[in-house]
């Protein structure tokens, strides 16, 4: 399968946002509201999914977004093709101005990402991955020429070479909660050294994909938009990405968006 064009239209897509978020991030008053479910939503959220569903929309496929309008189900059920965005992933971690957040945009077909692309503005990192040439990344994406073909020749195969180090678990910055602090103690009776580091937003599957931390444990709820992108990434790196009672991969567009509890190994 050629994923070619849907990935440079997805990294088109993911630069033009995270520039826009990135001109929010600089400002003293980013326009925090306070959405439905008690979520805070910004200036920087609203501008990045405005640009990203311009660009995604050319492709002529349907956009799920987590800042679009309320797609019913029986809309949407009949979708084969379509992308998944979460415009900025992390709203909290972009609040709080620690760096650690992103913009995921994924290609799903049948219900599983077969692509995947998450930037992160701050450190203009990038991480990307297709099911037919594997998982890339890449540092200092916005001083790269523009094609495809030149971001490719500066990008990494994932998973990096592996460090000499401790068994490490990567845990939310933002969601730790009981059940992962106790599924993270079971951890210590095979690996009484493991080290335990925390990441906001979709950094966390990345650093997995990337070799950097052995496992991603997430007994707390999630969307489907703030998965899909570093699922396809951490599974063309070669990883697992499962539901923690079941142990099936993730599927995507069912008629309730809310993920399982899942661990990325």
């Amino acid at each position: 399968m050629e994923l070619n064009n849907e990935l440079a239209r997805a990294v088109r897509a993911v630069q033009e946002a995270g520039r826009c978020i990135l001109s929010v991030y600089g400002r003293d008053d980013f326009g925090v509201e306070t959405k439905g479910d008690n979520s805070p939503l910004t200036k920087a959220d609203r501008g990045a999914h405005e640009l990203i569903v311009r660009e995604l929309q050319a492709s002529g496929l349907p956009v799920l977004s987590e800042e679009g309008r309320d797609i019913p189900y029986k809309e949407r059920h009949a979708w084969k093709r379509f992308w998944l965005v979460d415009p900025l992933d992390g709203t909290k971690e972009f609040i709080s101005r620690n760096g650690e957040f992103t913009v995921n945009i994924a290609l799903v077909e049948d219900g599983r990402p077969v692509l995947g692309v998450v930037f992160v503005p701050v450190t203009d990192e990038l991480y990307f991955g297709t099911i037919d040439k594997g998982s890339y990344y890449v540092n200092g994406f916005n001083s790269m020429p523009g094609s495809m073909m030149q971001v490719l020749e500066g990008a990494h195969k994932l998973p990096l070479a592996a460090a000499d180090r401790p068994y490490r678990v990567v845990g939310s910055r933002s969601h730790m909660n009981e059940l992962t602090v106790e599924f993270i103690g079971s951890l210590k009776n095979e690996y009484p050294d493991l080290d335990i580091v925390q990441r906001g937003s979709a950094l966390k599957i990345c650093m997995v994909a990337a070799g950097e931390a052995d496992i991603y444990p997430r007994f707390g709820p999630t969307m489907e938009w703030d998965t899909a992108a570093g699922q396809a990434v951490v599974t063309a790196a070669g990883k697992s990405m499962v539901d923690a009672e079941t142990g099936d991969e993730l599927i995507y567009n069912k008629e309730d968006l809310k993920n399982p509890y899942f661990i990325v190994w």
